[in-house]
């Protein structure tokens, strides 16, 4: 069993993602099973940033269906190209939205939710087959640092996708 992630309050977010990037590398060795570890990837970046929603969407089909996730409970399946997620999705890389409110068909899934972002992950095959989906209830949350920091994070996962 993994030991849990422990990462200090008092750090910058820059810090804290670097502290957690070799936690996870733990968490999820050898791990074989996209879900178990977008489960607690999920966990790891919830309780170390606090973000409001932070969960995966999976492409079945011509949809993204709901995976694993931390926070309120949240749509269920989204269509190619609509909102935050779909467009991340059709577009095949990162939104980064300072206000959910100025994005052209959001998808409101928690009224809570002012600023997102919303990252691809590839499959084997090259192809979106997953993305990472996280809210925050403050605006302009995230920038085009915290896109390079999941990516990496992301990066641990599409080898299993």
């Amino acid at each position: 069993m993994s030991s849990p992630i422990v990462i200090s309050e008092a750090l910058d977010r820059d810090s804290r993602y670097t502290a957690l990037l070799p936690q996870l590398d733990g968490l999820l060795e050898g791990e074989t099973d996209a879900i178990a570890a977008m489960a607690n990837l999920c966990a790891a970046l919830h309780a170390t940033f606090g973000w409001h929603w932070v969960g995966f969407y999976r492409v079945i089909g011509n949809e993204l269906v709901l995976g694993p996730f931390q926070g309120p409970v949240a749509c269920s399946r989204i269509p190619f190209g609509k909102g935050v997620c779909g467009t991340a999705w059709s577009e095949g890389r990162a939104q980064v939205v300072p206000d959910v409110d100025q994005f052209p068909g959001h998808i409101a899934c928690s009224a809570p939710s002012r600023s997102e972002i919303v990252l691809p992950l590839r499959g084997r095959d090259g192809t979106v087959a997953a993305v990472l989906d996280i809210d925050s209830e403050l605006l302009n949350d995230f920038s085009s640092e915290d896109a390079t920091h999941l990516a990496a994070i992301c990066a641990r996962l599409e080898t299993l996708l």
